[in-house]
Order: C-alpha cells, then sequence, then structure tokens
C-alpha cells in the first residue's frame, strides 16, 4: 500500500448457497468466486476475466472476479478498454485512487455501505476510513458470448449480507471504421425488505460531488477537451444534464457518452478533468434516492470509443446514430 493508507483488517465474506460470494484472505485481498465450472466461452482467458470483440479486435476485457483490497469496494470492471486501432481509455487502481476501476458501476453509500472504495464522506467531518465497504459478487452468467456479457450479480457487505440484487448487460457493435459502441445496462433491486438509500457525497454536505452509478476513470493524458451540447469544458455540463457529453484525449482519443433511455438521460453528469478524467451518471446528485423493498431501477449507458480527436458537429452526428428512437 501507499503511505498515508491505512492496512486493510482480514475479513472472511460468508459464502451462502448460489450466490458465487467471494472469500477474503488474511491479507485482505478478495477472490470473487463463481460456482461450478465456467461456460465454455470463457476457455482460454485469463482467470476471472473475459474479452469483447469489434470486427476481430480486441476492444475490452471484463474483469468479472477480481481480487483486490477490501477498501477498493470490489466489483466487475472493464479494463483495458481500446480504441479499434488499439489506444487505451481507461485506468484501473491509478496511485492517486486505487478504487477507481476503468469502468464500473460504484456508488459511495447503499445503506451505509460504501460501493465506490476509498474514503466515505461523513456530513460535518469531510472523508473518513470507514470499515463499511460492499462487495458486488459475481453470482452466474446469463449471457456470454464475444460480444455480449449478461450476468447476475449480489451487492453484500463484508459480512455477506444482500443489499441490492443485479443484472447486468453489457454489449458492443462496431459503428463506423474508427468507433465503435460499448453499452451498458444495469437493473437494480433493494434485497434488505426494508426502504434502501442510495446517496452521493453530494447528498451528505459535499458540494459538486454527486457523483455514484456509471463511471469511467480515463487513461492518463497531458490534456483533455470536454464537448458537449451545453459547451466547451467541465462547467458547463457538471452537475446538470445534456444529451450526449465527449472527452477528446489529445490525437490518440475520443470518448462519448450518450443515455441510452429517457430515463438515464434525466441524470446529472459527474463530470472531473482536473487532476484526472473522469466521467459518471448520477443516480443521486444532491438529494438520496431511496428504494422500497423489492423496487427495481434500471439504467442504460452507451460508451462511444473513437480514434483520434472529434469536432463539436462530428460529435453531435455519431451521437444521433447510437440515441434510441424514441
Amino acid at each position: 500500500m501507499t503511505a498515508g493508507r491505512r492496512s486493510v483488517p482480514a475479513v472472511r465474506v460468508p459464502r451462502r448457497p448460489g450466490d458465487g460470494a467471494g472469500l477474503a484472505t488474511s491479507d485482505g485481498e478478495v477472490t470473487m468466486a463463481g460456482r461450478g465450472a465456467p461456460p465454455p466461452a470463457l476457455a482460454g482467458q485469463p482467470r476471472g476475466a473475459a474479452t469483447l470483440r469489434v470486427a476481430g479486435c480486441e476492444v475490452a476485457r471484463h474483469v468479472w472476479r477480481p481480487d483486490l483490497p477490501l477498501a477498493t469496494s470490489p466489483r466487475p470492471y472493464l479494463h483495458p478498454v481500446r480504441t479499434l486501432a488499439g489506444a487505451t481509455v481507461t485506468d484501473a487502481g491509478p496511485d492517486s485512487h486505487r478504487h477507481q476501476l476503468g469502468i464500473s458501476i460504484a456508488i459511495p453509500d447503499v445503506g451505509g455501505r460504501n460501493f465506490w472504495g476509498g474514503r466515505t464522506f461523513v456530513a460535518g467531518h469531510g472523508p473518513a476510513w470507514l470499515d463499511n465497504h460492499g462487495i458486488q459478487h459475481h453470482a452466474r452468467w446469463l449471457r456470454h458470448t464475444s460480444d455480449e456479457l449478461a450476468h447476475a450479480l449480489r451487492w453484500a457487505d463484508a459480512h455477506g449480507v444482500a443489499l441490492l440484487h443485479e443484472h447486468r448487460t453489457i454489449t458492443c457493435r462496431p459503428l463506423t471504421g474508427t468507433a465503435w459502441a460499448l453499452s451498458t445496462h444495469s437493473r437494480l433491486t433493494n434485497a434488505t425488505g426494508a426502504p434502501l438509500p442510495i446517496r452521493s457525497p453530494a447528498a451528505q454536505g459535499r458540494p459538486g460531488a454527486g457523483f455514484g452509478g456509471f463511471f469511467w476513470r480515463a487513461a492518463a493524458v497531458r490534456s483533455a477537451q470536454v464537448l458537449s451540447p451545453a459547451g466547451a469544458g467541465v462547467r458547463p455540463v457538471h452537475g446538470g444534464t445534456a444529451p450526449w457529453l465527449a472527452v477528446t484525449g489529445g490525437d490518440a482519443w475520443t470518448v462519448m457518452f450518450v443515455p441510452g433511455d429517457e430515463t438515464t438521460a434525466r441524470d446529472r453528469w459527474f463530470v472531473r478533468a482536473r487532476d484526472y478524467v473522469g466521467v459518471g451518471s448520477s443516480l443521486a446528485w444532491d438529494e438520496p434516492l431511496v428504494l422500497a423493498p423489492d423496487e427495481t431501477i434500471e439504467r442504460s449507458l452507451v460508451t462511444v470509443v473513437v480514434d483520434g480527436p472529434l469536432t463539436l458537429a462530428a460529435a453531435a452526428a455519431l451521437a444521433d446514430t447510437v440515441r434510441p428512437a424514441k
């Protein structure tokens, strides 16, 4: 661990029948273990990872059974994600934020449990290390091909108590000779039998920190340009809505985000381009989202990965090609 980070105590994560729960080893590492043999489509893949391909190119690796410290809130993630020409557009576990993992779904506060990783924002105090990290357990595969992954997940605390059940689908498809689309659909259901609040740090008093939900940590770049119909730069779109936004990382790549349905389109964007580049679609910007027992929410987002930079006009035209018809 890097200096200034606390040690992570060993935690045993109980295994429940059929949930594929993991075990935290004596050094605090969590292994996500599914039941039975992996599907035939996983043959030849690195342990706990699957490859997505577009037009014969390996464009993303989905790590569905990661070995990670409990303090990172272990969860499935996509990294590396690449353009068709091979430029990497994601980062995972960087020194500055070990808990940021490529493309993932992460929430800072689900009923008091941290499914984001790192420190927890405490109202009236600020960020603090708490023993409240949760784990997203891969439970079973629903579909598995080279261009579609669908699996059931169980969001549980470190003692194995489930808070959310999820069905997540990830698909990829070609768009042009220099662009492809990654679609992520998530269906989350309250598994607690009681009202379950979902909060961001902004909902607890940290201005502008409305993150929580889909999140992309960009590969390191010297400079990044943010484009959206709301205007150029972070300020016009951070904390607001827009039908799409795009980030260009120099001459090598552009990554665009387009809501995949009307509900997701109403969620606010979290955008950061200082210190690091990251984009998220927020489930609960400055007010808690409270799920009733057994209530389900769904979100869908399309990530477009492009070789090279895009102009505002080219980005708008490309967004129109992936936006679902009304």
